[in-house]
């Protein structure tokens, strides 16, 4: 093997120190010494709850740090069937399956938006929540 062999960076090497450097940093970002009121908590819409979605449903109300727990207001997701175990998790959220109503008629009440949905999906739903002014 020569040197140029061993010093190459791959993808894969490249993305595990990257994050091995900057995890201590986000992980440690919100944990500050600073009170939060409860106005002061993000009221998250979560969209695509079926699938990989299920993790943010599951641990944003356990948070261990209550300061740092958010706000679920909603939730949405086009597969009623896969969506059924997140949406019985949180049973006094509204729901939706359709990102576009849930948009129009919780606007007012929702300050960020959680997308979970395939990557093929990801860019319309995004774009139509900042046209709304909402964090993604």
């Amino acid at each position: 093997m020569t040197a140029i062999q061993r010093n190459r960076v791959t993808r894969r090497s490249f993305l595990v120190r990257t994050v091995s450097a900057a995890g201590p940093l986000l992980l440690t970002e919100g944990l500050s010494s600073r009170t939060y009121a409860a106005n002061e908590k993000l009221n998250i819409a979560l969209v695509g709850v079926g699938g990989r979605g299920r993790w943010f449903v599951r641990i944003i109300p356990e948070l261990l740090i209550p300061e740092l727990r958010e706000n679920v207001v909603a939730m949405c997701d086009v597969n009623e069937r896969r969506a059924a175990e997140s949406f019985q998790r949180l049973p006094n959220v509204p729901k939706f399956h359709d990102f576009r109503k849930m948009l129009d008629q919780m606007d007012r009440a929702i300050d960020a938006v959680i997308v979970a949905t395939p990557d093929n999906t990801h860019a319309v739903i995004t774009m139509a929540a900042m046209k709304r002014g909402k964090h993604v």
